[in-house]
């Protein structure tokens, strides 16, 4: 019985793909889907495997900008050791009282955009441009070795030119003097708006009196150099050459978080003498 001749075997899926012209519109179509869908996996995997450690340089930052504005920055101690002398609380922004909240859990700008534990701004009020702000907000206490409160670290943001700058100003015990100021995040013009960075300009605001003899919120960014030797001078900082509209939202920011929508119940209670 004669011997059937042997089939040719079929080309597998890969073996048609790689026989197709290169220049074929379906095989660049494949190559292309297969190569997005390689990408999207390692860059999915990489997000994911690299959330703790990005999460975790976040906090550290915010952690370093505090002790920044609190004057802790000895650099032969660890930021762990250095953080023990500060000490975050939860404020309730209407009645300028602390309450019971772990601070070590509460997101202020999370609790802003929760309807449930935010407020509305009225347009009249809302001079630093948030539109809304949480009903609490943390503020950090710096303890000296007397265990007795050496500065008050209060949280502000408002809008800029191109967006939200969110940053920490620290104040004398007296609840009027300004030690630092510090922004940690903004979208300004680098050059221009972006020197509220410049060390030499936050300079300027150490010492600066936060209110007029009248009680109203006086301290702000003048539009230019001003006359230093002018009694207004206690109020007022250089403005950022090129940058008046980044300038007036600081002076708003500052208006708006000492202000009596803002820290201002807080800071007069303890002008008054509340302490935790």
């Amino acid at each position: 019985m004669a011997d059937h001749p042997q089939q040719p075997k079929k080309p597998g899926l890969i073996g048609r793909f790689l026989a197709m012209a290169n220049d074929s519109t379906a095989k660049t179509v494949i190559v292309t889907v297969g190569l997005c869908l390689v990408c999207s996996v390692i860059v999915s995997v990489s997000a994911v495997t690299l959330k703790p450690r990005q999460l975790y340089n976040k906090e550290l930052d915010l952690q370093k900008n505090i002790l920044e504005v609190a004057g802790l920055t000895d650099e032969s101690r660890s930021v762990a050791e250095r953080l023990r002398r500060v000490e975050a609380r939860v404020v309730d922004l209407a009645s300028g009282t602390f309450v019971d909240l772990d601070a070590g859990g509460f997101d202020q700008r999370r609790a802003a955009r929760d309807p449930a534990r935010s407020i509305t701004i009225a347009p009249q009020d809302d001079l630093a441009s948030i539109g809304r702000r949480a009903r609490r907000a943390t503020v950090y206490l710096v303890r000296g070795d007397d265990d007795g409160v050496r500065r008050l670290i209060l949280p502000v943001h408002g809008y800029g030119l191109w967006g939200t700058l969110y940053g920490f100003v620290s104040l004398q015990p007296d609840a009027d003097t300004v030690y630092r100021l510090k922004f940690y995040e903004h979208k300004e013009t680098p050059g221009l708006g972006g020197e509220v960075d410049n060390p030499r300009w936050r300079s300027q605001w150490r010492g600066k009196k936060i209110f007029s003899d009248d009680g109203a919120v006086g301290i702000e960014v003048a539009t230019g150099v001003f006359d230093h030797e002018s009694p207004e001078a206690r109020h007022k900082v250089d403005g950022l050459s090129g940058a008046s509209i980044t300038g007036r939202g600081v002076t708003n920011l500052f208006r708006y978080w000492m202000g009596d929508h803002g820290f201002g119940p807080f800071l007069a209670r303890w002008r008054a003498g509340m302490r935790p």
